[in-house]
């Protein structure tokens, strides 16, 4: 096959004017029209109401290419987009194309007999998006998010696009991924389906071609595709293992890919040429890891099980919600969704899932979820919203879900298909409130309990399948069941429950769950004047998209700590209540590990800067939550599960009621190996002296959670004392945590004394007492360290400098929110 690229040489503008712009492709409309000075940052204060206004217009963008005889030699030639966002017209030397309507599938158009050798003018006509969904909203109502734009779900586009309770409305427009020709001499590779069968020291691939002939009446599928080779390159060398029309590789003493923290992550790659006798006419490339990967459903003494298992073994899921990087997709790079996926490997996830009402991520996303061991739960794109299955639309949604499982299929990574995300508990919650037209009740089955099956059956059988998220499984059967499937827990936040409401509750599998915060200071400064920074300033609150959430924050605040007497540490301490909240829920469910085998926290990473639910901001700094995640999501994990309750004692009249307190210790081996663990505690007063103290010495199974007994502290004050723990391996310690047994806002905290200091690549942290999340930023808050947020006892505490400077450092405790 031969292949011209057309991302070079475009021009674009409003289809009213007569000049032209310089124009990127892959790109936008937004960012063109910010490159070109006709456009200001849609991020920045309140800006976002003129880009909503820009987006009301159409848009042209218009290239002019070669076509060199070579590719007007091929039987045939193919205009392609990887993905148009979303309405457009296409023309080609002035003739009609046609017209694309989905941006979550890729277009093709046969141009052959439309090409010249010189000066081909290629022209896209980009319709406004907002224009039409008000306009079949008009004509038509239906129900989508409360939170985004009427009318989005008759437009096969990012949900989020339209606003969301965590993102602004900018629906951009524009061709988002690569544009170019393809030549076919008689036949070309559509797509190749790998499937694997592990037995006891070999796998054996199954390999299924799937050849599209080209356009030509004097050509048949089975003249064309008379030949393969097939070249399998491992992860050392490279060797060819069959050349022919191979139906099954045989691989002796496989390397298995494993997800993060279980083994390591080897990929072989597949190379599958088509041969017309020794010439190749066409190949297909790709990377594979060698692993078995699916849910695992078995009923239990809870009620039914569901879990990751990969080569036999159930694994506890850790990880977050995914969402597109940016309003603005064209400004997503490989290198800044590795920086992102990377940091969620530093922070221990072995698991992200990609939520529903974006768009399916690039090739490269899911190449580097391979190389990272990062299970991907996959929602195919529907969110929050009913849909009419109507002819044409079950068209385009039915060839989405073709183009992106056969792009998706091939990679270790993914864990699983899942349908939509809270479709099924809201029509089930709500049926009339969502559903206006009956119809669509039944349409919906026929969408996610039909259509997509049939599809996966076709294209990718050997893939987990799951219907909603949340579900039980389907057929609107309590979707949110604790005992069954997956659940979305949000007492906590949007309910207003108290954090200690999570140990109430024993979830097989936790989707969604998660805790609002603001960003640090210097984002906050990126999109806001000084005049702005209160949290209930009018561009804070635009960029603040949970209704009353900055309330809720300060409502929560009110609960935990003494009110902030600044802006900064306002910002500081919403950080530390999410990540207080994550950390008291996520502690519990991996010390139930069994019952509960997942815990995906709402979310990872935001579009644009602003409050969100986020433990990575919008410029790739680490909240305090991220922080505490690589504590808690760590392998071996040391949690304290805390009491401190009121009892009565029937054989006592005179004094009735008395304060308990207690904890009890639990040791967390999420590896495939043994572990022999030191274990100690202390209870320490406010200035870090040690009044009682005790410790263990035990063996920790591999997949285990073990609890140690109970220890009563009838002599703790609960205003004066805390408790201390860590647990060390080999010497080191390996985790370490300090609880209260009151609000902190309770607590008789001393002034830590704290110091910092730089000595070559560590910092070095002394405090006179003790310091609880202790903050260490630099001028620039760029700063990333091996640990931050953490707690002190009296003493001196080493930290590696990963990146940035140590310069203009800042240090902060909660001794500081007064």
């Amino acid at each position: 096959m031969r292949k011209l690229i057309l991302n070079d040489g475009w021009k674009m503008k409003e289809v009213s004017w007569e000049e032209y712009l310089d124009a990127e492709v892959p790109g936008s409309v937004y960012t063109d029209l910010m490159a070109n000075g006709r456009m200001q940052d849609p991020f920045y204060r309140d800006n976002e109401k003129e880009a909503l206004a820009v987006i009301e217009h159409d848009y042209e963008y218009r290239t002019v290419f070669d076509a060199d005889t070579e590719l007007l030699a091929c039987d045939e030639v193919l205009l392609c987009f990887d993905g148009i966002d979303t309405l457009s017209t296409i023309l080609l030397n002035g003739s009609f194309l046609g017209n694309t309507d989905n941006m979550h599938r890729t277009w093709e158009f046969n141009v052959k007999d439309m090409l010249r050798e010189q000066e081909n003018e290629l022209r896209v006509i980009l319709h406004s998006p907002t224009k039409f969904i008000a306009d079949s909203y008009a004509k038509e109502p239906i129900e989508g998010c409360v939170d985004a734009m009427k009318g989005l779900p008759r437009l096969r586009k990012a949900h989020c696009m339209f606003g969301w309770d965590w993102g602004p409305r900018i629906p951009d427009a524009g061709i988002f991924r690569e544009a170019s020709l393809k030549g076919v001499n008689r036949a070309r590779i559509e797509s190749v389906y790998i499937t694997q069968k592990h037995e006891d020291g070999r796998v054996t691939l199954g390999l299924k071609a799937d050849i599209l002939p080209a356009e030509r009446s004097d050509i048949r599928v089975k003249q064309a595709a008379s030949d393969y080779r097939v070249t399998l390159i491992t992860p050392q060398k490279e060797k060819t293992v069959y050349e022919g029309s191979p139906e099954q590789i045989l691989i002796r003493e496989p390397q298995i890919w494993w997800p993060a923290g279980y083994g390591e992550q080897p990929l072989y790659t597949v190379r599958v040429e088509l041969l017309e006798e020794e010439t190749v006419l066409d190949s297909w490339e790709r990377r594979i890891g060698l692993r078995t990967m699916t849910v695992s459903r078995e009923k239990d003494q809870y009620g039914e099980a569901f879990a990751h298992e990969v080569n036999g073994v159930r694994i506890f899921a850790m990880g977050a919600d995914y969402i597109p990087e940016d309003n603005l997709l064209s400004r997503v790079t490989r290198e800044r969704t590795r920086r992102l996926l990377q940091s969620a490997k530093d922070a221990h996830f072995n698991t992200v899932r990609v939520w529903g009402g974006g768009y399916y991520p690039d090739d490269f996303f899911y190449d580097i979820c391979d190389e990272l061991g990062l299970i991907v739960w996959q929602d195919f794109m529907f969110a929050c919203c009913v849909y009419d299955l109507t002819e044409s639309f079950e068209e385009t949604i039915t060839a989405e879900f073709e183009d992106n499982i056969r792009r998706i299929r091939h990679h270790a990574c993914l864990g699983l298909w899942c349908g939509n995300n809270e479709m099924e508990m809201f029509i089930a919650e709500n049926r009339e409130g969502w559903c206006r037209n009956p119809v669509q009740f039944s349409d919906y089955i026929k969408m996610f309990e039909y259509i997509i099956p049939k599809v996966l059956k076709e294209c990718d059988p050997q893939t987990f399948y799951w219907p909603a998220s949340p579900s039980s499984g389907g057929g609107f059967d309590e979707p949110n069941d604790e005992n069954r499937g997956d659940v979305h827990y949000w007492d906590v936040w949007h309910g207003g429950k108290p954090i200690t409401e999570y140990r109430k509750f024993f979830f097989r599998y936790v989707s969604e769950f998660g805790f609002q915060s603001f960003p640090s200071l210097k984002t906050v400064e990126t999109f806001t004047e000084p005049r702005d920074r209160n949290i209930f300033s009018y561009v804070m609150e635009k960029h603040q998209r949970n209704s009353s959430a900055n309330g809720k924050i300060m409502n929560y605040m009110e609960q935990t700590f003494l009110y902030p007497n600044d802006f900064d540490t306002t910002l500081y301490a919403s950080q530390l209540l999410q990540a207080e909240a994550m950390r008291y829920g996520v502690e519990h469910f991996r010390r139930n590990r069994g019952r509960c085998m997942g815990s995906i926290i709402w979310q990872l990473n935001d579009c644009w800067p602003a409050a969100s639910w986020s433990s990575i901001d919008y410029f790739g700094r680490w909240k305090a939550l991220h922080y505490f995640e690589k504590r808690f999501f760590a392998p071996l994990l040391l949690s304290c599960s805390e009491e401190s309750t009121l009892t009565q004692d029937p054989n006592v009249n005179a004094q009735p009621y008395e304060l308990h307190k207690s904890i009890t210790l639990c040791a967390s081996n999420e590896t495939l190996m043994e572990k022999q663990v030191g274990i100690s505690w202390e209870l320490r007063d406010a200035g870090a002296g040690i009044l009682r103290s005790g410790n263990y010495e035990i063996s920790l199974p591999p997949l285990s959670s073990v609890w140690m007994d109970k220890v009563d502290l009838p002599e703790a004050d609960i205003y004066e004392n805390y408790v201390s723990y860590r647990m060390e391996e080999n010497g080191n310690v390996c985790s370490r945590g300090t609880v209260l047994f009151c609000a902190p806002k309770y607590f008789h905290f001393r002034a830590p004394g704290l110091r910092v200091e730089r000595e070559g690549d560590e910092l070095v942290i002394t405090v006179g007492c003790y310091a609880r999340s202790i903050r260490i930023l630099n001028g620039e808050d760029n700063l990333r360290l091996e640990d931050n947020y953490f707690d002190m006892d009296a003493g001196v505490r080493r930290v590696k400098i990963l990146e940035g400077k140590p310069e203009g450092l800042q240090v902060k405790s909660v001794y500081d929110i007064r």
